[in-house]
């Protein structure tokens, strides 16, 4: 039996990651088929990623609508001084998810990112009150952390987590 090579090995994982990023839900024997693998293979590729944390974890892709919500986004800009500890803590922490869940607020990605802002955070809120509470709880929170923030509404997403929006025609109402 031939030995797989490393290269070979990468280049499976990204059919499969490919795959997982358009339809994590979908049937194993199709996912297998359309990977060109057996669903043995596929099961055992998915369950490795897993294992090494190259994938950490699934979700599905939600219309706020829906939801009687509106996707926002925060953009913040640090100040010149080292963050301290407990603010690390509290950004770490699950309990601040608690608090603003009961503001109907629910925080879709949070990111420590590069450029003008220091850190993005999306998140779905029931209107625009709603979502200044939300800015003014981060305020108050991590008091001296930020010496900006602004509040940005999203109006339309074409594309969501490498899912296109399956009623795109609607952006033409947007623009």
């Amino acid at each position: 039996m031939a030995k797989t090579s490393k290269k070979q090995i990468e280049e499976d994982e990204k059919k499969v990651i490919d795959q997982l990023q358009k339809n994590c839900m979908e049937n194993l024997d199709l996912f297998a088929k359309k990977c060109g693998f057996s669903r043995q293979k596929v099961w055992r590729i998915i369950k490795n990623l897993e294992q090494e944390k190259v994938v950490w974890g699934y979700t599905a892709i939600v219309d706020p609508e829906v939801l009687k919500k509106k996707r926002y986004l925060l953009l913040m800009k640090r100040n010149t001084q080292k963050i301290n500890r407990k603010i690390i803590d509290i950004l770490l922490s699950r309990e601040f998810e608690e608090v603003i869940s009961k503001l109907g607020i629910t925080i879709e990605t949070s990111s420590y990112v590069h450029g003008e802002y220091d850190w993005i955070a999306s998140f779905l809120a029931p209107d625009i009150v709603y979502a200044k509470k939300f800015s003014e709880l981060v305020k108050i929170t991590y008091p001296e952390t930020f010496q900006r923030i602004d509040l940005v509404e999203t109006l339309f997403d074409i594309k969501r987590q490498n899912i296109f929006h399956p009623d795109a025609n609607k952006l033409k109402d947007y623009i």
